[in-house]
């Protein structure tokens, strides 16, 4: 394997701002931002808008869509242009 060429891969806390949590990962990615961890170290810090705490296919509430509705809705709106044949 090659010297310095791969980027530095260290402990860094990813915080989810939707759900108000982080957790303490090893990554690649870097921050100018730094966090007090709950061990007393300091960690560089990276902001993310969706993790699996916040995620609704990890949480379970995805919405079910009305497929049904949605079909009867547009042929309301627009109406059947008369019969296939």
């Amino acid at each position: 394997m090659r010297k310095d060429i791969h980027p530095s891969y260290g402990p860094v806390v990813f915080r989810d701002r939707a759900a108000n949590c982080a957790f303490l990962t090893r990554s690649t990615m870097t921050s100018e931002k730094t966090v007090e961890w709950e061990d007393g170290n300091t960690y560089p810090v990276v902001d993310v808008e969706i993790s699996n705490v916040s995620h609704p296919f990890y949480t379970g509430t995805a919405r079910v869509l009305d497929t049904a509705g949605r079909v009867e809705r547009f042929e309301r709106r627009y109406g059947r242009s008369g019969e296939r044949g």
